[in-house]
């Protein structure tokens, strides 16, 4: 008998659900949908989430509940991220996702995003030591794991489309936007009490702003699968190099750069400050991407739970 599992992760840029069937123990993904909602547009510091916005975002999960009708036996697991958890009209716009799209989505500390981080990236790459970092649209998750265990994590409120608007000219960045906002991820680093352990260990990068630097890379050597960068490492200078390329891009420019996603253009910056600045902070050597967290994080929750419950029986 075929089971099926979807996780729907409502993000602050992007809304993205996976559907999984699982036989018996053979888990295989057969449906990837991802819409570019932007939904922490313009939230600002009133934090109200904008009328646009969430019109973008249930029309992206009208499409995403036709698709998830269409299996019989499935479970689903729907949660929201950064922007809907920091919204004033957080419960207005959930009682809409209800009534318009007829999903029921739970709003997730970034504690158990972090959680669900670790879980994606320990079961599906080879670490014992390393600082996972997952750049969003409203937050970033960093998560110390040593000896392949979770030893500390923190979610920062802070993410490529909050700086972005916070900080930076959308088109052309100037020195002194550049400077301010690298002061402010450095002092909210410092911040971070047990960050410094991580000194010299590999990045594990996280997050569609961060997956654009080996989008990138990979285009420019030619690779025939591009976008298939789970795995994939990356020496520090190159990271530095194509950050200093997109830096001193206007935004036509950085549209025009094959691997970086025209949606992002005007965000990418302040997306990727975080992790360039981390790479520094630590004096880390090298990045690894990973294109599974959150999402394949609630899939081994899951399947662990499956478990546990048919031992149980």
């Amino acid at each position: 008998m075929t089971h099926h599992f979807a996780v729907i992760d409502l993000g602050s840029n992007s809304a993205r659900m996976t559907i999984w069937s699982i036989e018996q123990e053979v888990v295989k993904p057969v449906k990837r949908l991802k819409e570019m909602v932007r939904l922490s547009e313009d939230m600002g510091s009133s934090r109200i989430l904008q009328p646009a916005a969430m019109a973008r975002t249930l029309k992206a999960l009208q499409g995403f509940k036709a698709e998830l009708d269409k299996y019989d036996d499935i479970d689903l697991k729907a949660v929201a991220t950064a922007a809907v958890r920091e919204a004033k009209n957080q419960k207005d716009f959930l009682k809409r996702v209800k009534n318009e799209a007829g999903l029921t989505i739970s709003v997730i500390p970034g504690t158990r995003e972090a959680e669900y981080d670790f879980l994606g990236v320990i079961n599906t790459l080879p670490i014992q030591n390393a600082l996972i970092m997952d750049t969003g649209g409203a937050s970033t998750e960093l998560i110390l794991v040593q000896n392949r265990k979770l030893q500390h994590l923190v979610s920062i409120p802070f993410g490529s489309v909050n700086l972005s608007e916070r900080f930076l000219n959308p088109d052309v960045i100037s020195a002194a936007e550049y400077f301010a906002l690298s002061t402010f991820i450095q002092q909210t680093f410092n911040s971070v009490w047990w960050l410094r352990r991580a000194q010299n260990l590999p990045i594990i990068a996280l997050g569609g702003s961060n997956r654009t630097l080996a989008k990138i890379e990979r285009r420019k050597e030619k690779l025939a699968d591009f976008e298939a960068i789970h795995g994939y490492r990356m020496p520090t200078q190159q990271a530095n190099n194509i950050f200093k390329e997109i830096l001193s891009s206007d935004r036509a420019a950085r549209e025009a750069i094959p691997g970086l996603s025209k949606y992002r253009a005007d965000i990418i910056v302040g997306g990727l400050m975080p992790v360039i600045s981390m790479i520094r902070y630590l004096d880390s050597d090298r990045l690894t991407f990973s294109q599974f967290g959150l999402r394949e994080g609630a899939l081994y929750d899951h399947l662990n739970t499956r478990a546990v419950n048919q031992r149980e029986h």
